[in-house]
C-alpha cells in the first residue's frame, strides 16, 4: 500500500507471484499478451508481445497499449498518467558504537539542536564495553552527557551513529584532496572525476551507488565545485559467492565443516553420522550457514589458489559456486607450474641473454603463442574477462609444458615463454610467481618488473580459413596460410569441391583474398 497509488491489481498470466498465487488457489488464468511462440501455461509469460483478449486494445504491442490505456482514462476524465519512482525514505541511523555519530544534541528546552560547527567531528569514545548487549554509546557514563549548542544547558547526544554509506556516499571526492581545509578542490576534483569504473556487489549498485549519485547532484546544488552530474563512469555489478547448504534432519542449518561424504556419495553429520538434507545453492550468508573460512582455505592451500580459483571459474559479474573440486584443480595447477619451471631451469639460458638472430619453425611457432598469449590476456584484464584470460594462460602453459628445446633458439624461446607467464599470472597469484621469478634467475622483484610487450608481427594470424561458394551457395571451406597466391587458393578450392563441379562447365573463379573463393559453374 506504499508504492505507487495504493491499489492492487493481479495479472497471473503474465506475473510471476500471481501466476503462483492463483495457481495454488485454483483461479482462472486469463492470457492477454501474446508472443512469439505459443504461451504453454507452465509459468507467467513476463515478455512484452501482442495484445489478445483485451477489447480495443487487441492487435496492439504491450508497450503501445499501455499508451493507448493511459489515453483513454485521461480523455474520459477517470485517471491520468504518471510516473513513479520505487523510492523509501532512507533511514541514516544506526544503534552501535561503529561509525560517525550523529551530530544533533537534545535539549529539554530547544528540542533536537545540530552541534556547532567548531565542536565537528564528534568523536567516538575509546572506553567503551561491549560486554552487554545494545548500543555501548548509549550506556557510556559520560559521552553523551554535555551542553546545549544553542542555550548552554545540560543535553544529551545522540547517541546514535549513521549508515557506513552515508559517509562512503560522498568520499571518493575527498579522496581527490586529502590534505585539503575544504571538502575538496575543485582543479583537484576536476583532475581525477569522475571515477572511471565502479566495482560492487548487487547490494552496493542498488543503494551505495543511488545514494551517491545523490549526494554528487545535492552538493553541486549546494555550490560545491562539481562540474559531473555523474560520479561513475562504469559499472561492474560482481556476482555472489554460493554453496550449497545442509540441514539435519530437525531442519537446523548445518555448516561445511559439521558434514561429510560417505562411500554411497550421501551427505552425513560428521559428529553422529546422521543424515543431512543437501539444498539447494545459495549466497553464502551466516544465517544458513553455508559459508567457508576463508583462513582454513588460506591455511590449506595459500591465498593464492583461492585467488587463482574464484578468478577462473566464472566472469566476476556471474555467481561463483564454490566447490572443493575447483580449489583442488587451481592447487595443483600452481604445483605443477611450480614444478615444471624448476625441471626447465637447466634448459634455459641465463637471465638477459640477447635475442638469436633466426628461430626455427618450431621456435617460432612456440613464440607465435606465448606473444598472442600477451596480446589476449591483456585485453582481457581490461575488459574484466578473468577466466577467459586464465583459461588463455592454462593454453599457454600447456604450451610450455610439452616444449622440448633442442637448439639455443629454441632454448631463448622457453625462457621468455615462462617469463611471459609468470609475469601474466602474477596479478592473480602474486605470491608462488615472485617465487618462480626468483627460481628463474632474477634479482629484482617481479612486482616492479614492466608489463611483458607483445611482437605485433608474432600476433598475427599465420592461417586463415577460405569459404568456398559453387553458384553462390557454401560449399566447404579450406585453410590456407596468409595471402596465399590466387592460383594456390584456386587450385585448393577446386580440389575441395570437386564433387560439385565434376562435369560441369567452369565459368569463372573468384577469389577475394584471404576470405572467400566464388566459383561459377553452368
Amino acid at each position: 500500500m506504499d508504492y505507487g497509488t495504493g491499489a492492487l491489481f493481479g495479472c497471473p498470466a503474465h506475473d510471476q507471484r500471481d501466476f503462483e498465487f492463483a495457481t495454488k488457489y485454483n483461479l482462472p488464468i486469463n492470457q492477454v499478451v501474446s508472443g512469439k511462440e505459443t504461451w504453454t501455461g507452465d509459468a507467467a509469460y513476463t515478455e512484452s508481445g501482442t495484445m489478445i483478449n483485451s477489447g480495443f486494445l487487441d492487435g496492439k504491442n504491450s508497450e503501445e497499449a499501455k499508451k493507448t490505456m493511459i489515453q483513454r482514462l485521461e480523455e474520459s476524465k477517470t485517471g491520468k498518467g504518471a510516473t513513479t519512482y520505487r523510492l523509501r525514505d532512507w533511514g541514516v541511523s544506526r544503534q552501535r558504537y561503529w561509525g560517525c555519530p550523529v551530530p544533533f544534541v537534545h535539549c529539554d528546552t530547544c528540542g533536537v539542536v545540530p552541534e556547532k560547527l567548531e565542536n565537528l567531528p564528534v568523536k567516538l569514545p575509546d572506553d567503551v564495553t561491549f560486554d552487554h548487549p545494545g548500543n555501548p554509546l548509549d550506556r557510556h557514563s559520560t559521552w553523551k552527557h554535555t551542553s546545549c549548542p544553542s542555550c548552554g544547558k545540560p543535553a544529551l547526544r545522540d547517541t546514535d551513529t549513521m549508515d557506513t554509506f552515508f559517509e562512503s556516499s560522498w568520499y571518493f571526492l575527498r579522496y581527490c584532496s586529502p590534505k585539503s581545509k575544504e571538502a575538496f578542490d575543485a582543479k583537484d576534483v576536476q583532475y581525477w572525476m569522475p571515477v572511471d569504473q565502479y566495482i560492487g556487489g548487487v547490494e552496493h549498485a542498488i543503494l551505495h551507488l543511488l545514494y551517491s549519485r545523490f549526494f554528487t547532484r545535492a552538493l553541486r546544488k549546494c555550490g560545491y565545485p562539481i562540474n559531473f552530474d555523474e560520479p561513475f563512469k562504469n559499472l561492474l555489478t560482481q556476482g555472489m559467492i554460493t554453496h550449497v547448504t545442509y540441514q539435519d534432519k530437525e531442519g537446523g542449518w548445518l555448516s561445511p565443516s559439521e558434514v561429510m561424504q560417505i562411500e554411497n556419495g550421501t551427505y552425513v553429520k560428521t559428529l553422529d553420522r546422521s543424515p543431512v538434507v543437501v539444498g539447494r545453492l545459495e549466497k553464502m550468508s551466516k544465517s544458513k550457514k553455508n559459508t567457508i573460512d576463508p583462513g582454513e582455505i588460506i591455511d590449506s592451500y595459500g591465498a593464492d589458489t583461492a585467488r587463482l580459483f574464484m578468478m577462473s571459474d566464472n566472469p566476476p559479474e556471474k555467481d561463483l559456486e564454490w566447490t572443493d573440486a575447483g580449489v583442488e584443480g587451481a592447487w595443483r595447477y600452481l604445483n605443477k607450474l611450480y614444478t615444471q619451471v624448476v625441471y626447465a631451469i637447466d634448459s634455459m639460458p641465463p637471465v638477459n641473454t640477447s635475442q638469436p638472430i633466426n628461430f626455427s619453425t618450431t621456435a617460432l611457432d612456440m613464440r607465435r603463442i606465448t606473444h598472442k598469449t600477451i596480446q589476449d590476456y591483456t585485453n582481457d584484464l581490461e575488459m574484466f574477462a578473468y577466466n577467459r584470460g586464465v583459461a588463455r594462460l592454462r593454453t599457454l602453459s600447456n604450451a610450455l609444458f610439452s616444449f622440448d628445446p633442442k637448439s639455443v633458439d629454441e632454448k631463448w624461446v622457453l625462457r621468455e615463454g615462462y617469463e611471459a607467464l609468470v609475469l601474466l599470472l602474477a596479478p592473480i597469484t602474486p605470491h608462488i610467481c615472485e617465487e618462480v621469478w626468483e627460481k628463474l634467475g632474477h634479482h629484482s622483484l617481479l612486482g616492479e618488473t614492466p608489463w611483458p610487450q607483445y611482437q605485433a608481427e608474432l600476433t598475427a594470424e599465420s592461417q586463415v580459413t577460405i569459404a568456398i561458394q559453387v553458384n553462390g551457395k557454401l560449399r566447404g571451406t579450406i585453410n590456407m596460410p596468409v595471402d596465399s597466391p590466387d592460383e594456390d587458393v584456386k587450385a585448393k578450392a577446386l580440389e575441395r569441391v570437386l564433387h560439385f563441379t565434376e562435369g560441369k562447365a567452369l565459368l569463372r573463379i573468384i577469389v577475394v583474398k584471404n576470405k572467400i573463393v566464388n566459383i561459377v559453374i553452368s
